[in-house]
């Protein structure tokens, strides 16, 4: 079943983190000028958070969760559980929870290991640490989601590379049975998974002679086999047919309508598909923020970044109920109703 709900599980703190370094879309010289200023006007993007070489995904998730940690004044060797979602791990193995618990200088009873998720990683995240909390008595655990998608896109493919931002998120969880419950709907697609792929360089497709080839794929578009493949028409098309249903079914299992929420926070995926799924669910703009204008899409992070960006003043001073829907890659997609009541939330943090 995919809708569900998990009562006893409260959010009690959430961090991000970025990269300093910025490319704005005005310097994208690989697109005509025209074409820039649309691509600004419709997707959303002025500017996106780019790691440097040097940088990893868990640089950016560590530095928030340590924070976080700190501001929460949690005993470390009290975390039960750690959980990175991300499809930029530090290496093909081991599992980059599992050198991250290290760092974080957790015990060695914490539980921790990763998932290979995307767009709908942190919905799916909450679900899952959610759920083993509520049926092991897990009291404290921290969901760590990001991407550093830079390093997959080419910088003459103008239907990726102007697209993609850097982040990494924290997000802390007690076991608290007063806690109101979280209402999930978790959908997956996997006919349609080259959507949204890296050709090769895995084991299905191991790297060759060819891998690095670049190919013209159409006017504007060359990249080779290990670049992130996009297929714009189809995610655009999915996500303004399915989503909006997930997110409706989402309400009517929660028994609430767009009335009753404060915010919905959806994947910054591109604006003009989002404001579309906010135009069907009939949702007022300023329940909808947007942090795609200055991170780009940050993949897994995109929801927990918009949330520290944007509603930072409001989850940290007092309850709001809230619709969080992420989708894409896989194609995956989910959203939870739940509710936010004055959490700990540090200033969005920045690293060079």
């Amino acid at each position: 079943m995919s809708i569900f709900s998990i009562s006893g599980i409260r959010i009690s703190g959430l961090a991000a983190c970025v990269p300093q370094n910025r490319e704005r879309t005005a310097d994208y010289d690989w697109m005509p000028e025209k074409e820039r200023k649309m691509f600004e006007k419709t997707v959303g993007i002025s500017q996106r958070s780019v790691g440097l070489a040097n940088h990893t995904t868990s640089d950016w998730c560590y530095a928030a969760a340590d924070q976080l940690l700190n501001d929460l004044q949690w005993n470390r060797n009290e975390v039960d559980l750690l959980v990175f979602i991300s499809q930029s791990p530090d290496y093909f193995l081991p599992a980059t929870g599992i050198i991250l618990q290290g760092k974080l200088g957790l015990p060695n009873t914490c539980m921790a290991f990763d998932i290979n998720l995307g767009c709908s990683g942190y919905v799916y995240g909450l679900a899952t640490v959610a759920g083993m909390m509520r049926e092991t008595g897990m009291k404290k655990a921290l969901l760590l989601v990001g991407d550093k998608t830079t390093t997959s896109v080419a910088y003459k493919d103008k239907s990726t590379y102007p697209l993609f931002g850097d982040a990494g998120t924290a997000t802390a969880l007690v076991l608290d049975d007063a806690a109101p419950e979280m209402v999930f709907n978790l959908q997956t697609d996997g006919s349609r998974y080259t959507a949204l792929i890296v050709p090769e360089d895995a084991t299905r497709t191991p790297r060759n002679e060819n891998t690095y080839v670049e190919t013209e794929v159409a006017p504007g578009i060359i990249r080779h086999q290990r670049n992130l493949a996009l297929d714009g028409v189809s995610v655009f098309n999915f996500s303004i047919n399915e989503v909006p249903i997930n997110i409706a079914d989402t309400m009517a299992a929660a028994h609430k309508t767009e009335a009753d929420y404060d915010y919905m926070v959806l994947h910054q995926a591109n604006k003009l598909m989002t404001e579309q799924i906010r135009k069907k669910l009939k949702f007022p703009p300023e329940k909808v923020p947007y942090s795609i204008n200055d991170f780009g899409n940050t993949s897994s992070a995109s929801v927990p970044l918009t949330i520290v960006h944007k509603l930072r003043e409001a989850i940290t001073t007092g309850k709001h109920q809230m619709l969080l829907s992420g989708f894409g890659v896989g194609l995956s997609w989910g959203t939870v109703s739940m509710a936010l009541d004055t959490i700990v939330c540090p200033p969005l943090l920045e690293i060079s």
